[in-house]
């Protein structure tokens, strides 16, 4: 499939076209105006070194506590290059391709501005890296979320001077011996090109818009899985009604209550007599809580769409006014604070599906305990709900803070830093877990329906069910959960929702 071409320029970078990124569905070239940009930016700079006897931080010091070390012309292409070297100190786990790519996508766009100083040679084979999948490897592990996120900002820089390793046609290879068979030399970096890599945003924002896009997403997937549990265990519609959201009038709680009628809509189960006068919370609240988890994604979307639509590297250049200032746009802790509310708004929606996993599981309202028949010789579903229990569990923990946490470094001329890039990994692991617990809710919510048999669910949710039995079986007697756990996880990866 031959993929549409995006042209960098000022105009606003939304959700769908990061979505598009993600789904590797673009290839991107400059536009004149972007590159008109960063041409008169980097001739700016090249004139005001040349003219300049006022010390330029990193072009002509050297860099954080150093920046009162002056550097000799001679030497400050050098050091730019020993910048990537010695930044390039990540470790831990390799860092999605996926993530990686928007990385390189939001590196560009940032730069293109005409704000940084970085040449068009350089930006430009940042541009052919990202259309020829050329993928560097980078770490999860080394950023402090201040000075922007310098580790991994460095290994995704290295292949630029030939150096580093890359994933190239399904397989790791050194950047040197790629480059050697694209037929490029290894850029040649002038003075601050180095800083302008390095400095940014990038890892934190590539992450959380892997983790906002697939939230979006599982937010959505909630709601259905909730309504096929709230009929398999006998729920009542009266939280649902719109008098009562509209008394609260919370954006995200009446749109949840109104996509929950409107999925139950014609269910025959509904129609049965209710002899318990109310349901438990995990149920009857599913309105506020997965409101609350909606309206947060809403505001931390306005967030880091603000972000990537910024310069966040360290000197801005500012051709127009003749002046280059140092300060701090690289600070995450915009995005650090904001990625500690994604872990709680997806961890209260994974809370709170483990409940009504547990709910149905417990033999209350007509269903045999643990949804198996013959219970004692079989266990049924018991230990699904054991694993969501864990992951639940594993996500409270994760929802400690990082952006409430600082350590000096750079002898301490770096002494506040966001610690976001700890929370974007973070946040990447919650929201995997996530799509793990609904999954299990989904298991046990669709083989809970079968008891109700032959009373049907709403015409929607049959369809959904029927799409879903298509992949996951009915469990007659025990059988080993762990593949049709992952199953399910599978298919919520691929469904498409009925509304």
């Amino acid at each position: 499939m031959s993929k549409s071409v995006h042209k960098i320029s000022d105009a606003a970078l939304t959700l769908k076209l990061v979505e598009s990124v993600l789904a590797d569905e673009i290839s991107i070239e400059l536009s004149q105006s972007s590159i008109d940009q960063i041409v008169k930016c980097r001739t700016y700079l090249d004139d005001k070194i040349k003219s300049s006897k006022s010390p330029i931080y990193g072009v002509t010091t050297g860099f954080g506590s150093l920046y009162k070390e002056t550097i000799r012309d001679a030497d400050q292409e050098l050091l730019q290059v020993n910048l990537l070297k010695s930044h390039a100190a990540g470790v831990g786990e390799v860092v999605p391709d996926q993530i990686v790519k928007l990385m390189i996508f939001l590196k560009v766009q940032s730069l293109s501005y005409g704000y940084s100083g970085i040449s068009l040679e350089t930006i430009e084979r940042l541009v052919a890296l990202y259309n020829n999948d050329v993928i560097p490897v980078v770490y999860q592990q080394g950023s402090l979320g201040a000075s922007g996120d310098l580790a991994p900002l460095a290994h995704m820089s290295l292949p630029l001077i030939g150096l580093g390793e890359v994933h190239y046609k399904g397989e790791k290879k050194s950047a040197e011996e790629v480059n050697q068979a694209l037929g490029w030399e290894p850029v040649k970096l002038r003075p601050k090109e180095g800083l302008a890599l390095l400095n940014g945003t990038q890892f934190m924002s590539a992450y959380g818009f892997f983790c906002l896009t697939k939230a979006v997403r599982l937010s959505k997937q909630s709601d259905v899985i909730a309504a096929v549990t709230v009929d398999a265990f006998e729920g009542r519609m009266d939280q649902f009604d719109s008098k009562i959201q509209k008394v609260r009038a919370f954006k995200g709680q009446e749109a949840t209550a109104a996509r929950i009628r409107t999925i139950l809509e014609g269910s025959e189960l509904q129609q049965a007599e209710r002899t318990h006068l109310q349901d438990p919370y995990s149920l009857r609240c599913i309105p506020q809580v997965h409101g609350a988890s909606k309206d947060a994604l809403d505001r931390i979307l306005e967030i880091f769409l603000i972000e990537i639509n910024s310069v966040t590297d360290n000197p801005t250049i500012f051709p127009d006014e003749d002046e280059i200032i140092s300060a701090g746009n690289f600070h995450g802790q915009p995005l650090a604070i904001n990625l500690d509310y994604l872990c709680i708004a997806l961890a209260e929606l994974g809370s709170i599906s483990e409940r009504r996993t547990f709910k149905l599981l417990s033999g209350a309202r007509g269903l045999p305990v643990y949804l198996i028949a013959n219970p004692g010789l079989n266990s049924g579903f018991m230990i699904t709900q054991y694993t969501a229990a864990s992951v639940v569990s594993q996500n409270k923990q994760l929802c400690t803070p990082s952006s409430i946490d600082t350590i000096d470094s750079s002898n301490g001329q770096e002494d506040h830093v966001s610690m976001g890039a700890n929370g974007a990994t973070k946040a990447y692991q919650v929201v995997n877990n996530l799509e793990k617990i609904l999954a299990i809710e989904l298991f046990a919510a669709a083989q809970a329906l079968e008891f109700r048999r032959p009373g049907k669910t709403s015409p929607m949710l049959e369809g959904f069910i029927a799409e879903y039995r298509k992949e996951v079986g009915f469990v007659e007697d025990d059988q080993v959960m762990h593949n049709d756990i992952h199953k399910s996880i599978d298919f919520l990866r691929k469904v498409i929702l009925p509304i």
